[in-house]
């Protein structure tokens, strides 16, 4: 499966976008990838132009929702679960009808590309926003950090914004001037006659490459770039229950793009190390702790340990080896809830390896008694049947 595309990517607006824009910048794309657009074009044309569009569907149902927005700029797409609607069996009438706010309240479905474009059938127009390229690290915790939101900071060696020309590429604000081929546009159209009528194509400007703008005077510094090399303090906040091979996005701390435009971003690879006394299968924590015979055969209270310190745990007098004890509350919590797992005691009943003379002495007095002949009830005959059990409790 193709790796999704960053919302805002797709409809070429900045994070910090107002409602209006996003709102904005959906119609555009909406009318960029209608079919009626395509109604000549190749069918694979038709079907990118779809999927295009079903796409710039799904970035704006998350980003006009100032929920799902939210948890989106925090964790990207892997912090939406199942928040994001999936218009890839929609037709395209149904996504119109879905979103009729967007286009003036046109809840039928009839909606056709005049409709769109007013009548006129003529393309959208719009300068090329620019992003930034983004930046991958990785970053290694360990189960006691991946128990509670952490705090990391990391240090980027990155290309940001020249302070010279502050991100423009031009030596002074009188250096820049409107591209003379698009009338600043940053689009260049081209008509075409067909039995249905002209059709207007548009593509980006390839004197500007969509800017709009062209630069007289370059900036001495950043060469007309925009940017330089550099480097930067970023604070991360990971939130708590994150798993191996989890993917964070920091938005716009990636690269800055050449001459202005959107920033790229950070995407942090999450990598938690192995414990030393713990393994982990999701939210849940598994102990294999050992107690001596006489603890089993007896009864004790014990003490263990949990990623926030001690717990005290009652050993029942007969307990065998292998019995699974659970500790309700005591794993790490799930991500985006306030659902936590639990610690999985598995209890190990120690032989010792070296027995003194008069151990053994004693050991061979008590083989004798009948209490110390194995008599297994009906669950204590198999691991299978104590696993069994433990998973019906």
């Amino acid at each position: 499966m193709a790796e999704k595309r960053d919302y805002y990517e797709v409809l070429g607006v900045d994070k910090n976008a107002s409602a209006e824009d996003i709102k904005k910048a959906y119609r555009k794309c909406a009318m960029q990838y209608h079919p009626d657009r395509w109604v000549n074009g190749t069918e694979q044309e038709k079907k990118d132009a779809e999927e295009k569009f079903k796409e710039a569907a799904e970035a704006y149902d998350v980003l006009s929702n100032p929920d799902k927005k939210s948890r989106y700029d925090q964790f990207g797409h892997a912090g939406m679960g199942g928040a994001a609607s999936d218009f890839s069996g929609f037709d395209i009438s149904d996504i119109f009808s879905h979103f009729a706010d967007v286009f003036g309240g046109a809840a039928g479905g009839g909606f056709s590309f005049g409709d769109l474009f007013g009548g006129g059938g003529g393309m959208g127009g719009g300068k090329r926003v620019r992003k930034g390229g983004n930046i991958r690290i990785k970053v290694k915790l360990t189960l006691e950090e991946v128990a509670k939101p952490t705090e990391k900071k990391v240090k980027i060696n990155k290309y940001v914004a020249c302070e010279h020309c502050h991100g423009t590429g031009a030596k002074d604000e009188h250096s820049k001037e409107t591209c003379p081929t698009c009338k600043g546009r940053g689009q260049v159209v081209r008509q075409q006659r067909s039995m249905f009528g002209i059709i207007q194509q548009a593509s980006v400007c390839p004197q500007c490459n969509g800017s709009g703008e062209i630069i007289k005077n370059p900036c001495p510094h950043c060469h007309g770039n925009g940017i330089v090399q550099g480097e930067e303090v970023i604070q991360l906040t990971i939130p708590a229950g994150v798993d191996n091979g989890m993917q964070l996005t920091v938005r716009g701390k990636g690269h800055a793009a050449a001459n202005g435009g959107i920033n790229g971003d950070l995407l942090v690879a999450i990598e938690v190390a192995d414990h030393d006394v713990f393994e982990r299968d999701g939210n849940n924590l598994y102990l294999n702790y050992y107690i001596t015979f006489p603890q089993a055969a007896l009864g004790s209270t014990v003490e263990i340990p949990t990623l926030n310190g001690k717990a005290k745990i009652k050993i029942a007098a007969g307990t065998q080896g292998g019995q699974v004890l659970r500790l309700q509350g005591k794993g790490l919590p799930e991500l985006n809830s306030r659902n936590v797992g639990d610690l999985i005691v598995n209890v190990n009943v120690w032989t010792p390896k070296s027995l003194t003379r008069e151990e053994k002495e004693m050991l061979e007095k008590l083989s004798t008694h009948e209490n110390f002949v194995p008599k297994p009830g009906k669950n204590e005959r198999s691991v299978f049947n104590r696993v069994r059990q433990f998973f019906r409790d």
